[in-house]
């Protein structure tokens, strides 16, 4: 993403908070943004395999996935500032945490292991955060 996966410190929030940005500032339809995903979702899994071969299982470089996830945790959300603190906690949270079935998925093979997680991690995110405008905890 842009670099982000050099940081030497935390490259996927970093990576996150570029998705964010981007997102942020490129204002389309969430479907685009559904099809973004797809594409970089992909993309992602075709990259993962090429470059496990030369640094190994999910390199902290690799931040494409960081991207996605962040990405779905926001889309078919209003673009509000609280929407994306909220979808960027969260996904981090499920991201760094793991909880099941993210936690199986890493043992996908190559760039399946890579973006799975990911992706479950913004479902996850987007899921509690629909419960949270649904139930008035935020207007």
């Amino acid at each position: 993403g842009f670099g982000t996966g050099f940081t030497p410190f935390a490259p996927g929030t970093a990576g996150s908070l570029l998705a964010l940005i981007i997102y942020f500032f490129l204002p389309l339809d969430s479907f685009y943004w559904l099809w973004i995903s797809l594409v970089f979702f992909f993309a992602g899994v075709w990259a993962g395999f090429e470059i496990e071969k030369e640094r190994g299982k999910d390199p902290g470089l690799v931040v494409i996935d960081e991207m996605v996830g962040q990405w779905l945790a926001v889309i078919f959300l209003p673009p509000t500032l609280v929407t994306l603190l909220i979808g960027f906690a969260l996904f981090r949270v499920f991201d760094i945490f793991k909880p099941y079935p993210i936690n199986r998925s890493q043992k996908l093979k190559g760039g399946w292991g890579i973006m799975v997680d990911d992706m479950l991690a913004g479902i996850y995110a987007n899921i509690i955060i629909h419960a949270i405008y649904f139930y008035g905890l935020i207007a």
